[in-house]
């Protein structure tokens, strides 16, 4: 697992820039995506992938200790669809 710290440093080291930059652009790449998806719209990057929203509905489920019926809230989740390049990347071909 990578830590933020970890990420940060990465980030700095491969765009030539200092960790302080690294992080304040990272922040506004999530505060973009964040503001985006609070207006269920999609962000794409074409050869990485996609996030959007999609809505689950209200529903019952099961407490499994117990076996009594919960009631499960609407909510929103975020979505990321990885693009064909970056499957065809993840996949390689096998000779």
């Amino acid at each position: 697992m990578t830590t933020k710290a970890e990420l940060i440093d990465a980030i700095a080291t491969e765009a030539g820039v200092t960790k302080a930059d690294a992080e304040r652009t990272v922040a506004a790449f999530f505060d973009i995506v964040t503001k985006a998806a609070k207006k269920d719209e999609k962000i794409a990057w074409p050869g990485f992938g996609s996030f959007s929203t999609s809505k689950s509905a209200a529903r019952t489920g099961r407490n499994p200790q117990t076996g009594e019926p919960v009631k499960i809230a609407a909510s929103t989740r975020m979505k990321f669809t990885s693009s064909s390049t970056l499957k065809a990347e993840l996949n390689p071909k096998k000779k």
